[in-house]
């Protein structure tokens, strides 16, 4: 199936359908797909169902819900998930704007209303999937380099594990000082005590010694 037209990932066509009769559909480019559409349609259950067909780069995205079929067709990278609410998206607007006249309209009773709805939120949807491209691209830089960071952190096990060692020798280390550190200030202590007390005697010698000078 060949195709033209924008290129990344992107909804390319979108339609919705009553059995195998077109109501409204847009085509982002150009190609054979509204052909291999018809022929996809023609061997669809209308039961409601939620599938996906690949062909040529492209899948086909289908959701069959009370009596209609809405299908777009998306580049391949394209995610399953924004394509299925894309489909969800229509759904809800076909039937807000034309409740129950799809199951009666005519083929193409609703395309030059419709076709415009289709067209914006094919390139809404699609822009969206182009943020989401980038966020991912960027988170995936991330993955890399994180991972890149955690193998090196790993290949220094024996570092890691010798700087715990040395933590822990620190922290011994702390403990004898601040232990030790209390020693010597009792010893200081004690050591200015004697000091003051040994000047305390002196003085008290000396005050005796001139008290027994002057009764003679």
């Amino acid at each position: 199936m060949a195709a033209s037209g924008k290129k990344g990932n992107a909804i390319v066509y979108a339609l919705v359908v009553r059995e195998t009769v077109i109501l409204a559909e847009y085509a982002a480019g150009t190609g054979n797909f509204a052909f291999v559409t018809r022929k996809i349609l023609e061997k669809m259950s209308q039961a409601d169902t939620r599938v996906s067909y690949t062909s040529d780069g492209y899948i086909f995205h289908i959701m069959v819900y009370d009596g209609l079929t809405y299908m777009c067709m998306a580049e391949e990278d394209f995610s399953r998930r924004a394509a299925f609410s894309f489909l969800e998206d229509i759904k809800k607007r076909f039937s807000m704007q034309f409740g129950d006249r799809g199951r009666t309209a005519l083929a193409y009773a609703m395309n030059e209303e419709f076709a415009r709805v289709l067209a914006k939120q094919m390139e809404a949807f699609s822009s969206e999937m182009d943020k989401v491209d980038k966020v991912k691209a960027d988170m995936d830089d991330v993955k890399n380099v994180m991972v890149d960071n955690i193998e090196k952190v790993l290949k220094r096990g024996e570092k890691i594990e010798l700087l715990v060692d040395k933590t822990d020798n620190l922290n011994q280390q702390s403990i004898r000082f601040k232990k030790h550190s209390t020693q010597l200030k009792h010893a200081m202590w004690w050591q200015n005590a004697k000091v003051m007390m040994c000047v305390g005697g002196i003085v008290v010698v000396v005050v005796a010694l001139l008290i027994y000078s002057m009764k003679r």
